[in-house]
């Protein structure tokens, strides 16, 4: 294959390497499921246009812009900004200000400040006369949120109301009738904020915290949403679908990977389950004065695994936590583990989300590879919020007892475990998962049939096919690209680049070049990386160029030799068909045409410099015309 192709193909991701679908060169499998593929993309392609064009149609509220009063609010922030946050704040409020719905999601690693940014977002929805609702998975995060927004905002005049399952009864019923009146600002509570029922009268701006923990319903609920109010998300690890909508655009993405000062990694472990661990993880942690949680989420054997561990350490002071409890004395124990009247907290996967224990720095998950990456890195999230030495064991049975993909997940957690590493593995999550539908409640879909990068690809080219108020082609769905042959070496030497894959990805980084900027940027590199460029390689970057051109003016093939060469018309090229007349009057002797698709020329092209000039010279004649007509 030219190297100029390379742009056709891409690295597959979408199922097991062992699980890909293979086809048989010269079967039409291939073209089947590339076709079926094509047509799921069309109907995915119209849906989200109709998602877009309702939140571009609408008039949205834009809030107002951020005063004193918003100065002094942020003022209030007793810790200094990261870098990544301050981008991410400015993000939002520069979608908040615009009079279009936000659809923002902002990815960070726990304790990385993704709370001051929703509540920046939230003072100025409130500060515009908005109310505000909080979604959140579990009833204790609802309240600790309610917490935190509460000291936040202590210093304002908004209100705040909680809603969960500890708030029921007649102050539930008080609460409820301040919002339906929009005496409510702020509005923190699981689910339950989202059924038709809850009348939100003011609602302008919807936070979510952690989607993934939402069931497809309320997902579904949610997407109804965002063509009405501005929605900021918020996760330390997207799931698949959340991020491939972001990467495409759908969804706009802030990255928070700047960890708070003097933060340290969670030091992480992967090994056999082994009482000798136990001992000595937990007796250490307690003898630095900090405490531990040990994760079993196994409710009928909970108690026992906490017999287990004052059997194995007398010196620890052991509370059970899980969600069967009846809900006042859940609340009980996990103010008394905080309180640290305990220092050993045997527990569910119920302190997933919301826990903010400072002085818990050892975490222990037993059958660790049951869990899903997410939710690995969630838990390992509740330890290392403060500036000591954090450690993780994820626990595990022998490996022929776990699934491929678990072992998967824990070298991928294992592997990833410096601050920040949340979104390098939501990543990894949707290669091990499939990246699923981006619309529906399918995980895998068609990408897993044709792989993520071309679904991609393809999905890119209907959408921009819709909008240009033309039919995505199925049985064409891309574009076969430019073919070039100048006659001339345009390669990467082996002596310029020893590594066959490095050269590889170079051939594709550089076909697959979006513009001629990207181009000038893989030079720099080139240059700084390998050394400055041998004559094959800087042909080939400006045969590249040549290419690029000549895409824009619907080309398929260009070539040129000493004394002649030939241009081939694509069916929609946006060259006018009087600029060749034009040109076959003004110099008959230099153009001809042959048939109605190609264009013959001839020129003393003997050297490079000459060859490369007389088709760049055409290239500027048809462009420029075809620019005027």
């Amino acid at each position: 294959m030219p190297v100029e192709n390379l742009h056709l193909i891409s690295r597959y991701a979408g199922a097991d390497d062992e699980l890909a679908p293979l086809h048989r060169l010269g079967s039409d499998h291939w073209e089947k499921a590339r076709k079926k593929a094509a047509e799921k993309i069309r109907d995915t392609a119209a849906e989200l246009l109709d998602i877009y064009a309702r939140r571009e149609a609408r008039e949205g509220f834009a809030c107002a812009p951020p005063d004193a009063e918003y100065s002094r609010f942020a003022a209030a922030f007793p810790f200094e900004e990261t870098p990544d946050q301050r981008a991410a704040i400015e993000a939002v409020i520069a979608d908040m200000s615009a009079p279009r719905p936000m659809d923002r999601v902002v990815c960070g690693d726990v304790g990385f400040g993704k709370t001051e940014v929703a509540m920046r977002a939230a003072f100025l929805a409130v500060h515009s006369g908005r109310q505000v609702v909080v979604l959140v998975p579990t009833t204790l995060l609802a309240r600790q949120h309610y917490e935190n927004f509460r000291d936040r905002f202590a210093d304002t005049a908004v209100n705040i109301e909680l809603i969960s399952r500890f708030t029921a009864g007649k102050g539930q019923a008080a609460s409820l009738k301040r919002i339906a009146e929009g005496q409510a600002d702020i509005v923190i509570g699981t689910h339950k904020l989202l059924s038709k029922s809850m009348q939100l009268p003011k609602m302008g701006l919807l936070i979510i915290d952690e989607e993934h923990r939402f069931g497809v319903a309320q997902k579904e609920r949610l997407k109804s949403l965002r063509a009405e109010v501005d929605i900021l998300t918020m996760t330390a690890t997207p799931i698949p679908r959340t991020l491939n909508m972001a990467m495409s655009g759908i969804r706009d993405l802030s990255i928070i990977a700047t960890p708070p000062a003097r933060r340290l990694s969670v030091k992480t472990f992967v090994q056999r389950r082994e009482e000798a661990v136990l001992k000595e993880a937990i007796l250490r942690e307690i003898l630095r004065g900090g405490q531990v949680y040990f994760l079993h989420n196994e409710v009928k054997t909970i108690e026992t695994a906490a017999e287990t561990v004052r059997e194995l350490v007398p010196e620890a002071r052991v509370g059970v936590a899980h969600g069967q409890l009846p809900e006042r004395a859940l609340e009980r124990v996990m103010s008394d583990f905080y309180h640290k009247r305990f220092n050993v907290l045997v527990c569910s996967t119920i302190i997933e989300t919301g826990i903010d224990v400072p002085s818990a720095n050892t975490i222990l998950i037993e059958r660790a590879d049951r869990f899903g990456l997410a939710q690995l890195h969630q838990l390992r999230g509740r330890v290392g919020r403060s500036h000591h030495q954090a450690y993780a064991y994820l626990l595990t049975p022998p490996p022929q007892a776990m699934t491929r993909d678990a072992i998967k997940r824990l070298e991928a957690i294992g592997a990833a475990e410096d601050l920040g590493a949340g979104f390098t593995l939501a990543s990894h999550d949707m290669e091990i998962r499939g990246a699923g539908e981006l619309l529906g409640d399918e995980q895998s879909g068609q990408m897993e049939a044709i792989g993520y990068g071309l679904y991609m690809e393809m999905l890119d080219r209907a959408v921009a096919a819709i909008r240009a108020g033309k039919t995505p082609n199925i049985e064409a769905p891309l574009d076969e690209g430019v073919e070039i042959s100048l006659n001339l070496p345009a390669l990467i030497p082996d002596d310029y680049l020893h590594d066959v894959q490095q050269r590889l990805v170079m051939y594709k980084r550089i076909s697959s070049a979006a513009d001629e900027a990207e181009l000038k940027e893989l030079q720099v590199e080139m240059i700084d990386r390998f050394g400055l460029l041998p004559g094959p390689v800087k042909t080939l970057l400006r045969q590249t160029r040549l290419r690029q051109r000549a895409e824009r003016l619907g080309i398929t093939r260009l070539e040129a030799g000493p004394e002649r060469g030939r241009v081939i018309f694509g069916a929609h090229t946006s060259v006018d068909p009087l600029t060749l007349v034009e040109l076959i009057q003004r110099e008959p002797g230099r153009y001809r045409l042959d048939g109605a698709d190609t264009l013959r020329f001839e020129a003393a092209m003997e050297n490079e410099e000459a060859r490369f000039q007389a088709v760049e010279q055409l290239l500027e004649l048809l462009n420029r015309k075809a620019e005027a007509a």
